[in-house]
């Protein structure tokens, strides 16, 4: 991910301090990169946690019983759709 940045630098700092100011700057970016990568991850596999409780409902709906989605189906609707008759 690339970020543009304006970083000042006091004027007085010396060039020793400018580098240990830019790097721990560019350390706390790339944290903060890495921290909303997870997260999107994540998100993913809480989306589909929320969205199987929404396919048993709908399976329930469409075929008359209730069924319980296991963590290890495939996330994949159509995919789980194929398989509803094992759940």
């Amino acid at each position: 991910m690339a970020v543009d940045m304006d970083l000042t630098i006091p004027d007085d700092a010396s060039d020793e301090e400018a580098a240990a100011i830019a790097a721990a700057v560019q350390s706390h970016v790339s944290a903060l990169a890495a921290a909303a990568e997870a997260a999107s991850e994540d998100d993913d596999t809480d989306d589909w946690t929320d969205r199987k409780w929404a396919f048993a409902g709908r399976v329930e709906s469409l075929g008359g019983r209730s069924v319980r989605v296991p963590d290890g189906a495939p996330t994949d609707a159509w995919s789980a759709a194929g398989r509803r008759e094992r759940f």
